[in-house]
């Protein structure tokens, strides 16, 4: 059993623990301005709990969407921030990083954001516009692609039979934090490691408890939509987007599809992507929802994902949707 959980901690983690693929940046490709994906302002990518940019260059959490998005117009740069803590904490660092000029001097950015990166940028919205003039925040557009919106049941289960405070917590947390360290270090991310922090944040309560704190596009309902495509906040105008995986076992080739099903078994007969509801993907204008799973949505493992659908189709959609509203 103790086993297990430590399993489990580390794979309800694994919102993309196994992605290993080329790393990729536009400034590695010719193209000429006016594209299909060439929008106003540049693209960050935010990844989800156990995410970083690249490893030694090589190594890319968004396996090959930078390049397609990149190959007709548009600049793209994959942020890092830790890959254990919990959500306010990472928005924090986010938000810093942004306006510290780490990922280039652009007036604003479009952001898209991966699980746990979903409540990630909506964090970083609050801290960004407090560090801005009215009107002069720094993001222009969110989204979500299987966000972690109003909480992961596969979160709520592993949290339930985990004792807290237990010797069973404190391995597990130890054994998650000491991945995400060796994560950081080859990422070049020194940032702080929380597994527990993260865990928590992800459950219905946690997600519940930070939404109350950074609302941006939430519907009051489990399941309802807001269409509204855009919020405000500070005076500053963000599209809010999002698109939902619906599907579970669709790659038989896949490793990582064994595990998403029987994850999927805690949410009974809901739709979900493995990991999170359907109903808790949506945030803002939502899209729609796709035959592919939690790992499809990054094109991993190494681009066997889902048979029926392709997600770099959907970025580049996206990108050329941004790019139609003037952002």
């Amino acid at each position: 059993m103790k086993t297990f959980l430590l399993r489990a901690l580390l794979c309800v983690s694994c919102i993309a623990s196994a992605p290993f693929a080329l790393a990729t940046g536009c400034s590695q490709y010719w193209f000429t301005g006016g594209g299909y994906t060439d929008t106003k302002y540049p693209f960050l990518l935010v990844h989800g709990i156990t995410g970083f940019d690249s490893i030694g260059g090589l190594i890319g959490y968004f396996h090959t969407i930078p390049m397609n998005l990149c190959r007709s117009g548009a600049d793209v740069v994959v942020a890092s921030v830790s890959p254990f803590n919990d959500s306010e904490q990472r928005g924090q660092r986010l938000a810093t990083d942004i306006n510290n000029n780490v990922y280039g001097t652009a007036s604003k950015f479009n952001i898209i954001a991966h699980s746990q990166g979903s409540p990630t940028s909506r964090a970083a919205i609050t801290f960004d516009a407090a560090m801005n003039a009215p009107g002069k925040g720094r993001i222009a557009s969110l989204t979500s692609v299987d966000g972690v919106n109003k909480g992961s049941r596969t979160a709520d289960m592993i949290r339930g039979i985990i004792p807290v405070g237990s010797g069973i917590e404190g391995g597990a947390a130890a054994l998650a934090n000491a991945f995400g360290t060796v994560i950081g270090w080859l990422s070049g991310n020194s940032s702080p490691q929380n597994a527990i922090a993260s865990l928590e944040t992800l459950t219905s309560t946690g997600t519940n408890a930070l939404n109350a704190r950074h609302p941006y596009g939430v519907a009051s309902g489990y399941c309802t939509e807001d269409r509204a495509t855009s919020v405000t906040v500070n005076g500053n105008p963000i599209k809010v987007y999002s698109w939902a995986g619906k599907s579970v076992l669709t790659n038989v080739l896949d490793v990582l599809d064994p595990f998403l099903v029987t994850t999927s078994l805690a949410f009974g007969g809901e739709q979900s992507d493995g990991l999170v509801s359907v109903c808790s993907q949506k945030l803002g204008y939502y899209i729609g929802a796709y035959d592919a799973n939690h790992v499809d949505a990054i094109n991993h493992v190494l681009g066997v994902r889902s048979l029926w659908h392709d997600p770099v189709s959907l970025y580049r959609q996206q990108a050329n949707r941004l790019k139609n509203a003037g952002l």
